[in-house]
């Protein structure tokens, strides 16, 4: 199945036969399945309260790789970043017969611009989330950094390189160097906790006299720190720039002892591990969904994050079948959960 998966290259923008090979695999398995305008796919389970979602994505970052299986292992683009994270909840929901719910969701466009969370996140929130992004089979993610990507752009006239007049680069460089001095100063021993500046791209153009410098700077936002917080800091000065957002994702932070996070911890106890929490520098659809939906939520799936988008991306079949058995447990826990939470609530309202 993860094969399959893998063997559909799918970069961001073109998922569209890789989301058919995802319906295609999961109506085999028993599911119901659909797709949107956004063009996410779905595959359905059940039905009534509780709603079960878990929320992966068919996309994955450029650069065509070989599928193939050798030494117990699926190498391809997606393998782990986060085809192995849909495989795993396919099989591992294949059995679920309730009470409630259960969605797969493989998302457009993560990789991108998250269009694909963007235009469920207008939907009715669901009552448990699972967001499909590669943590170990042992691992659970509780908190995502914020990014904010932004593209400054300075305009100027050109100038004699004898002048003691800065050119318009040299203005936009001097901005640059203030701002990444901005994030240093929120510097911590925590990675996680720090305000984090980079440069992403400086691009210089020349028509006759005009001359424009656009640099993008990639932010990434510690919980507590908002990305409005972090725009009324940018300096205007030097060279006053016009500012574009091209990402803006709030960090996000979920209790370590909410319904999603220990029914996944359960489920890897009872494979004998004891469950490692993560929180990650990078960001994910959990960024779009929970500010909005603000419900019980948690990440994890197969594979080693450090494989992800390299010429190494991998995950090892053992893993993911220790993956399909840790989600059919906190599926299962999850729905026990929403149902004996709606009870209590009928039993509220009636008093």
């Amino acid at each position: 199945m993860l094969a399959r998966l893998v063997g559909r290259y799918s970069p961001s923008g073109r998922e569209r036969g890789a989301v058919r090979e995802f319906r295609r695999v999961a109506r085999a398995l028993g599911y119901a399945t659909s797709v949107d305008r956004a063009g996410n796919g779905f595959a359905r389970r059940g039905r009534g309260r509780p709603r079960l979602l878990f929320l992966g994505h068919i996309d994955t970052v450029e650069g065509r790789r070989p599928v193939r299986r050798r030494g117990g292992r699926v190498y391809g683009r997606g393998s782990v970043d986060a085809k192995g994270a849909l495989a795993a909840a396919l099989c591992a929901g294949a059995s679920f017969d309730g009470p409630g719910e259960l969605t797969i969701a493989a998302a457009v466009g993560e990789e991108a611009d998250s269009r694909g969370a963007r235009h469920l996140v207008a939907r009715r929130a669901p009552d448990r989330l699972i967001i499909g992004e590669p943590s170990g089979w042992d691992g659970v993610t509780i908190g995502y950094k914020g990014e904010l990507q932004l593209v400054a752009t300075f305009r100027g006239h050109r100038t004699h390189y004898s002048s003691p007049t800065p050119t318009t680069t040299d203005l936009a460089l001097d901005w640059t160097a203030a701002v990444r001095s901005l994030a240093s100063a929120r510097h911590t021993e925590s990675l996680f906790a720090s305000l984090t500046a980079k440069t992403v791209a400086v691009e210089s153009r020349r028509v006759g006299d005009a001359e424009t410098t656009r640099v993008t700077i990639d932010f990434r936002l510690p919980p507590g720190t908002t990305t409005d917080e972090v725009l009324r800091l940018l300096p205007e000065e030097p060279g006053r720039p016009k500012l574009a957002i091209r990402i803006r994702a709030e960090p996000v932070e979920v209790g370590r002892a909410n319904p999603a996070v220990l029914a996944l911890c359960a489920g890897i106890r009872s494979l004998g591990a004891r469950p490692t929490l993560w929180r990650k520098s990078g960001t994910s659809d959990l960024n779009v969904v929970l500010p909005v939906w603000n419900i019980p939520a948690a990440a994890y799936g197969p594979g080693d994050a450090r494989l992800d988008h390299t010429a190494r991306e991998s995950l090892a079949v053992a893993e993911l079948e220790r993956s399909v058995r840790v989600l059919a447990g906190a599926f299962h826990r999850l729905a026990e959960d929403g149902r004996r939470l709606g009870t209590r609530r009928r039993t509220r309202r009636r008093a």
